[in-house]
Formats: structure tokens, sequence, C-alpha cells
């Protein structure tokens, strides 16, 4: 029969499972989550341990007050220019830690989109495509999961500080493994029970899959045991103590901030070190309709010092040239400051910022008009974009994923990566 514990698993809409419920389930007492994807890797993928971490900034950062600022200029609104470590270029004026790490970051300018919408931009910057109703697409997180992961891991493939966009067609298996208090252990989970005891329950959770798979459902089946079999890997493995931050050293801690981003990008590079491919960290509160002059230093002031921070540690341990690490948001804001001191939805120009996975630092690529308006050269898609990604982590753009219904769908289907940044 068709048992009660597999339909109590509580996927979410976007594909994301409840931990508690599934090591409820799993017969563990506790909550957790998945692993990541599990599929056929290229061995060369696998040997250079390629990672992506994601500095994501929802909201829609604006660009004057972040890596285009226009100071003196009629739009340029408050915001000061400061030096950075590379002559010539200039960042706005609430990064200076990030300024001083330029030889190692670059820039793009002018990035260009269609999409003004949160929901819809937010969709289209994680999957490389716009909403359609005849596809749900994978965030890129998913993607490389599946083609870079490991299949038996211990820890998540993907990883998300904050919740996200789920794994569309790809599935649960490849879905964010969703964590909420950066510097804990997960909660719940702890093996509360003998290890003989949550063998036998695991085993009778086969043979309870056995009856779901003979009532038509082997696909899905299939799926929820990988996933038992993957969360007690990962309830008994001793990386799980890489999500805890009480190893590091209070100095060390401090130097990435101790809000929630900060953490969450400290616990992004232990993961990376731990095999992770892919971590997002997210931060809210960029959507400055109002008083945009006075939120932007504030959610600055916690994204400088740990973007720093994580850029000079990567390269310090010699992990940044294998490790992209990205920072942007959905769209940027509009060129003319609001009557409320704030600026608007602005998807037809703004900037993305990269370091490491083999791009050059110390460049900035393309440029917007002195009012902002407009990119004035070198105008980069959103599907330009992702085959940037996909070149600094070593996929195949051309790669072809398969829908549960057989179709192909390429990793990117439009689009040409940003050569420059890796000239």
């Amino acid at each position: 029969m068709i048992t009660h514990s597999i339909l109590q698993l509580g996927v979410g809409r976007d594909g994301a499972v409840s931990r508690r419920r599934f090591l409820e389930v799993a017969g563990a007492g506790a909550a957790a989550g998945w692993l990541g994807a599990v599929g056929l890797h290229a061995d060369d993928l696998k040997k250079r341990n390629a990672a992506c971490i994601l500095v994501w900034l929802g909201g829609g950062p604006s660009q004057f007050e972040t890596w285009d600022p226009k100071p003196g200029k009629p739009n340029g609104g408050e915001t000061k220019a400061i030096a950075t470590a590379v002559a010539g270029i200039q960042i706005a004026q609430h990064w200076p830690k990030t300024a001083e790490m330029m030889k190692d970051i670059a820039i793009i300018r002018s990035v260009t989109s269609r999409e003004g919408n949160h929901e819809r931009a937010t969709y289209q910057l994680h999957t490389g495509r716009a909403p359609s109703p005849a596809l749900k697409y994978p965030n890129i997180g998913a993607v490389v999961a599946q083609e870079i992961g490991e299949p038996a891991a211990e820890l998540p493939n993907f990883v998300s500080v904050g919740d996200t966009v789920g794994p569309g067609f790809l599935g649960v298996s490849s879905a964010p493994f969703v964590v909420d208090s950066p510097g804990n252990l997960p909660a719940n989970v702890a093996i509360q029970v003998p290890a003989a005891r949550m063998s036998r329950r695991l085993s009778l959770l086969k043979e309870q899959d056995a009856d779901f798979a003979n009532a038509g459902a082997k696909q899905i089946a299939a799926g929820h045991q990988g996933l038992y079999d993957q969360a007690s890997r990962m309830a008994l493995s001793p990386k799980l103590k890489g999500f805890d931050l009480k190893n590091e050293s209070e100095k060390v801690r401090d130097s990435y901030g101790r809000g929630r981003l900060g953490q969450g990008l400290l616990l992004a590079r232990r993961l990376i070190e731990l095999g992770v491919p892919f971590v997002e960290v997210r931060q809210g509160g960029w959507d400055n309709h109002n008083d945009i002059f006075k939120a932007v230093p504030r959610n600055a002031g916690e994204v400088d010092p740990a973007l720093s921070q994580l850029i000079r540690d990567l390269k310090s341990r010699g992990m940044l040239d294998r490790t992209l690490v990205v920072c942007m948001g959905e769209f940027g804001r509009t060129p003319k400051v609001n009557n409320r001191g704030g600026r608007d939805h602005w998807p037809k120009s703004f900037s993305v910022l990269l370091a490491g996975g083999g791009v050059r630092g110390g460049r900035v690529i393309g440029k917007t008009s002195d009012d902002g308006t407009d990119v004035a050269d070198r105008p980069v898609s959103v599907p330009d974009l992702f085959q940037t990604f996909c070149r600094a982590l070593d996929l195949n753009p051309a790669t072809e994923l398969v829908t549960p219904q057989g179709r192909p769908v390429k990793i990117v289907e439009e689009g040409k990566p940003v050569a420059e940044l890796f000239a």
C-alpha cells in the first residue's frame, strides 16, 4: 500500500522538502534535508573541484550606490565614489573593504534585461530564462549540483542560506538544502535512536517504497529512497560539523561580521572546502524605493566586510581560482531619484560583481551613459551572464538536461560568455 510516511514529506512549492518532516519520516527522530543531485558527471569537473558562491542581494541593489557610481552627475544623488586598489576604477563609498580587493574582482556594468518585476527577475537571474508557464527551469545551483556534485556526497551539493528559487524540472534531488540559521548545526539532525534501530527503520521504508513503486510511482519512490539514503549519510557524517561555526576563532567570525550575511559567507567558505559545489547566501533589504541614501550604507555595511573577507580567504587558501564568487541582485535602480528619496526598478542597465573561477580581476566590462539611463558600451544579456558562469565553472552550456517528459533542454540556450573576463 502507499504509505502515509511518503505523502507527509511536505514538499514546498519550489521543490523544497521540510527538513523536520524528512528525518522524522526516515526514523531518525529529527529534521534535516537532503543532499544534492544524482547523475553522471565528467571526471575532469570532479577533479577540478569547481564551485560557486552566489551572494544574492534581494530587492534590486542600486548600481549607482554599488559598482557604478555617478558622483557629480544629475542622477548621481548623494553617493560619492572612492578609489580602489586598481588605478582608474572607482566604486561607491559604501564599499571600502571591497575596494581593497579590486585586483581580484571584475565588474560588469552593462548587464541588461527586460524583467522589472521582482519575482520574474529573481527567477530569471537564477535560471537564465524568463518565466514560462510551459516549464519550470532549474536554479543554476541545482544544475551545478547535478553536473559537478558527487552523487554519494555526505553533504548537500547545493546549500542556500535562506529560501531561493527551486530546482524546477530537475526535481527534489537537486533542490537546495536551506539553512535558516548560519553558524549552527541544521536543526534536529542528531540521531536519537541506536544505529541498528535506525537501520531497521530505513529497511522498512524501502519495503514501503516498493509498495509505492508497484502502485505506479516507481520514479517518485526511487527519488524518495535516494533522499533517505542521503539524509542518513549526512546525519552520520563527521563533515556535518562544517555547519558549526563554533569551530572558527572569534577573530575569524568577527572579520566576516556577526550578521546573518557575514556568518553565511563564512559558512559558504567552509562548505566549499568540504566539497559542496554551490552555496547561495542571501540578504534582503535592497528594494529601496524610499530613503536609499540611508538604507544602502546599512546594508552595505554588512556585505562589504563579509564579501571582501570571503575573497581574501579563498585566495589565501588557494581556492579562489576554482571558486566563482558572484554578487548580484535581480535588477538595478532608476537613474532618477524619486520624490521619496529612493530609486525604483531598473532592469535596463545594472551591475554584477565577479571574482575567482578564472575571472581576471582588476577590470570593468561595459559602460553606462553619463546619466546612467542606457548601456553605452558592451551590453551583457542574462544569457551572456549565464554563459559566463558556465565558462568559469567549466560547464558545457550546450549540455542537455532532460525533463520528466523526455524533452532535452540545454543549460543555456542563447548568448555568449563575456570572453574579456578571462583574457
